[in-house]
């Protein structure tokens, strides 16, 4: 069993994983954002979200899909040139535990449960949203790997 042990590959390749996993996610759903349909169900949720709610009035529905899917862009690139730069890892990585905690939040004050049956038979929003749970871990893994690394280097010299 040892010897199975020995032959894994280090933990760089699960971190090259993750990273490379979060930059599909956030570029797939940052680009939806320019499409109607997206910014049409965003809205839904978003309109009367505090965060997002004054924007609509002042660009619309499609201008305020279109700005958080810059957002997931460009969280989405700092991900990935935290391959090379600890300082942009941290920062994209800080970005995407804050859009992740964001969309998580959206989960109060919404029926979450499937009508008629309860818990714990989850409605199309809470599958839609509970899978974030599992991508604000993955942005948290980036982030504290990237903080670790800044830290042991010393900031100044860390990339």
């Amino acid at each position: 069993m040892l010897k199975i042990l020995d032959k894994l590959p280090q933990q760089g390749v699960g971190i090259g994983a993750l990273r490379w996993s979060l930059l599909f996610v956030f570029t797939l759903f940052g680009i939806a954002k320019f499409a109607a349909y997206e910014a049409e169900g965003v809205a839904r949720i978003a309109m009367h979200y505090p965060l997002f709610a004054w924007m609509y009035p002042l660009i619309g529905e499609q201008g305020t899909s279109n700005v958080i899917g810059s957002i997931e862009l460009v969280t989405g690139a700092l991900i990935a040139l935290g391959a090379w730069s600890h300082r942009a890892g941290l920062i994209g990585g800080l970005m995407g535990m804050a859009t992740f905690l964001v969309t998580l939040s959206f989960t109060f004050g919404v029926p979450l449960w499937e009508e008629g049956y309860g818990f714990p038979f989850m409605g199309s929003l809470a599958q839609f949203l509970f899978k974030d749970a599992v991508l604000l871990a993955g942005c948290l893994v980036l982030t504290l790997h990237a903080g670790h690394a800044l830290r042991l280097r010393g900031v100044a010299g860390a990339d």
